[in-house]
């Protein structure tokens, strides 16, 4: 469990993740994209992921934070593309413990963030072990989540998605 997921309430008690997350696919003007392996998951590989810290916390924040945790990238909640594309989806068993008892499914909003050119993130050791970036047809065949594949897929078709 990583330090996000050891979140303590006030009184001490742990708090569950929120069943509502973001995804951002990072990719580059040629349509690169930037690919993590988990560390709890070894062949798992993702585009950056995270639930809301809080349901009050904004999308937008929700997507900085995430992407500077998990890439070392400092980028403003105005920096993200807003897909307007959510996914509802039942959470794997073996993760179902982070959320509060009953909580089965999460919903997921999907974000594109473009970036300059390749970089080297600066990834978090308790949540990833490697990256790697792809052209985006092979990106979206590695990626273990039906849902971060179709977004990759999407990418391509996007107006404007080529733009930095």
């Amino acid at each position: 469990m990583t330090a996000s997921e050891q979140r303590a309430t006030s009184n001490g008690q742990r708090s569950f993740k929120v069943p509502e997350s973001i995804l951002v696919v990072i990719y580059t003007r040629a349509l690169d994209v930037l690919l993590l392996e988990r560390a709890d998951h070894p062949g798992f590989w993702q585009s950056v992921t995270g639930s809301r810290a809080s349901m009050d916390e904004a999308l937008g924040a929700t997507c900085s934070r995430e992407v500077r945790e998990e890439t070392g990238l400092v980028r403003t909640p105005s920096d993200f593309e807003d897909w307007r594309l959510t996914h509802r989806y039942a959470i794997y068993p073996h993760w179902r413990y982070r959320y509060a008892p009953g909580v089965t499914h999460n919903v997921e909003h999907v974000f594109g963030l473009a970036v300059e050119g390749r970089f080297e993130p600066r990834l978090a050791p308790d949540e990833h072990t490697a990256f790697i970036w792809l052209p985006w047809r092979d990106a979206a065949d590695r990626c273990f989540s039906w849902t971060n594949a179709q977004a990759i897929r999407l990418l391509a078709d996007r107006p404007g998605a080529a733009r930095v």
